[in-house]
């Protein structure tokens, strides 16, 4: 099998769609990145300080939102052609989720920009999670709705040629890309559910002046019931590409399917039911809800450490094919000077750090010490600024030659450009973590206070500032270098064989692991369940207390009466129970 373009030439335009727009959502979001660090180091000012927040929603909106789903899109769908080895069923609406997804994408980013211009009343100035009493010009809750519903049909796209290729294949097991694919959109369309209804039933209706106010809790419950499942929407690309490409850059094959089904199972299962645990500090949720959820949440660390030994184990694998021995001096037979897997193996090794402060936000008392300080932050620079992004760009060195069917423009430079994120991730995610356990705010445009010092036995505030400027810097300075390779790669006339678009058999195939496995009903279920269990109770607590619009709120519409029918019948069942 030839370069991926050979064979699809429909959808590896589709995909190298999707791949451009994302990598022009990655430079707006990177732009105001920089800008925003810059001003509040106090090193360079660009903007008034009025203007963070419009700097700091699109800095998030781009770039955790845009950026990573319209590479997942592009990601997923080379994942289900290369797998089920056959088309996409009709072209014509996969470029209908994509055109919806744009569309909304630009409604949303345009509503954003325009907090720029005083002379028009549009902004949106309510950061990425963007729940109430923040409040946002309807246009950008239009642009998301429209997108969400863009991803819902790029999801039924994918499910399309599974069901196509099931029916040709009955007795077949899922392939293992097939299968992240479908396990990732199953929790996206349970997750979205929520913001869907935080959206239209509260948000959008608010902000055009339908409902004079809203229940804040409420809406910023819904919210995180989608905010910590998206953490995975971003991530579980990122692990494909791990258990995937990794091992077949380093000359090995995957240690072991089963595993890899296993820990996808984990997160649809795992990731939705403890989103209050980013709610620690909100006095309306009982401790004992936040107790359970913290419980619950150390187990994702399962789903972790079995993607951490299956892929180490991958790529030692590749290694010992190539002359590697040793405990360690295997390492030294990994192809180093390959951008793509460097880069790789470098984010997933940030991201083992990023797992061991997520451990701290996870718990309860621990998680009080460095809440709403730049901890959390650099948390999640190092998982979603450097897993998850770090591994895109990586996988794009060998990914877009495969959909243009041109040669990267330059490999020693790539090569640069992922160890120089690495640098300066390092340097920015240092300063924030130190930062954060003194007390240093996040989402502040000034972060110093008159006639008061900051504990400086972490370090000074200089100092910490110092190194958060460099980090910024050499990462802005890496993303120009990406982009630039990216753009002269995609106008490069020299032609160049990619490789073949082949993923290695693994070591231990689907045959070695039960068929329960592939039953996507049963998973869907249990997941569903989860959620339930998770959920009912803070929910009907919230209402009981607040309303469905805060207290001396309008009657809801008729259309949501069951939420509220929901929640009593509930309580009235917890009551009988007790």
């Amino acid at each position: 099998m030839g370069a991926y373009i050979d064979h699809f030439p429909r959808e590896a335009k589709l995909i190298r769609s999707a791949f451009y727009t994302s990598f022009i959502m990655l430079a707006l979001g990177g732009i105001f990145g920089v800008i925003q660090t810059l001003h509040r180091t106090d090193v360079v000012r660009f903007i008034d300080s009025a203007d963070y927040y419009t700097v700091l929603t699109a800095h998030g909106v781009f770039m955790v939102i845009a950026f990573t789903i319209f590479f997942l899109v592009g990601m997923f769908t080379w994942a289900v052609t290369t797998s089920l080895e056959r088309p996409l069923e009709d072209m014509s609406f996969s470029w209908l989720w994509f055109l919806m997804m744009t569309v909304g994408a630009v409604i949303t980013g345009v509503t954003i920009l325009l907090g720029f211009v005083e002379s028009v009343d549009v902004s949106a100035d309510v950061l990425f999670t963007f729940y109430a009493p923040l409040q946002a010009h309807p246009l950008f809750y239009i642009g998301l709705v429209l997108f969400v519903i863009g991803t819902w049909l790029a999801g039924a796209d994918w499910f399309r040629s599974w069901w196509a290729w099931k029916r040709e294949n009955p007795d077949e097991r899922i392939p293992l890309p097939t299968f992240m694919v479908l396990t990732t959109m199953i929790m996206w369309y349970i997750a979205t559910l929520a913001i869907a209804v935080s959206i239209l039933g509260f948000l959008l209706p608010w902000s055009l002046g339908i409902f004079d106010h809203v229940n804040p809790l409420l809406t910023r419950t819904l919210f995180w019931f989608f905010g910590h499942p998206i953490v995975y929407f971003w991530l579980m690309p990122a692990y494909m590409m791990w258990y995937l490409l990794l091992p077949k850059f380093a000359g090995g094959r995957l240690f072991s399917d089963p595993l890899a089904r296993v820990v996808f199972i984990l997160f649809l299962l795992l990731s939705t039911p403890v989103g209050i645990h980013h709610q620690y500090m909100d006095p309306g949720i009982a401790e004992g809800f936040k107790f359970i959820v913290m419980t619950n949440t150390m187990f994702l660390l399962l789903p972790s450490f079995l993607t951490a030994f299956t892929v180490v184990a991958s790529i030692e694998h590749g290694a010992r094919q190539h002359g590697g021995d040793g405990y360690f001096s295997w390492l030294k037979s990994l192809p180093w000077r390959e951008p793509a897997f460097t880069g790789m193996a470098l984010a997933g090794l940030m991201f083992a750090a990023g797992g061991f402060s997520g451990m701290i936000n996870a718990g309860m008392n621990i998680n009080y010490l460095v809440h709403n300080t730049l901890w959390v932050p650099g948390h999640f620079h190092l998982t979603v600024g450097t897993a998850v992004a770090l591994t895109f760009m990586a996988g794009s060195y060998w990914l877009i030659p495969q959909m243009t069917g041109r040669k990267l423009a330059s490999k020693p430079i790539a090569l640069l450009q992922v160890v120089l994120w690495f640098v300066g991730m390092t340097f920015m995610a240092n300063s924030m973590h130190r930062s954060g356990l003194i007390g240093i705010p996040r989402r502040t445009a000034e972060p110093q206070y008159q006639g008061f010092e900051f504990e400086a036995a972490l370090g000074s505030v200089g100092e910490l500032n110092a190194q958060l400027a460099i980090g910024a810097t050499l990462l802005f300075l890496s993303l120009t270098l990406f982009l630039w390779n990216m753009l002269i790669t995609a106008f490069n006339k020299s032609a160049e064989s990619p490789g073949e678009n082949v993923i290695p058999t693994p070591l231990s195939g689907p045959d070695d692991s039960p068929a329960v496995l592939d039953n996507m009903k049963l998973w869907t279920a249990i997941a569903v369940v989860l959620v339930i269990l998770a959920y009912t109770l803070p929910l009907a607590s919230i209402i009981s207390r607040g309303g469905l619009l805060g207290p001396g709120g309008d009657a809801f519409p008729v259309s949501i009466d069951y939420l509220t029918l929901f929640a009593q019948v509930a309580l009235e069942s917890a009551a009988g129970l007790v």
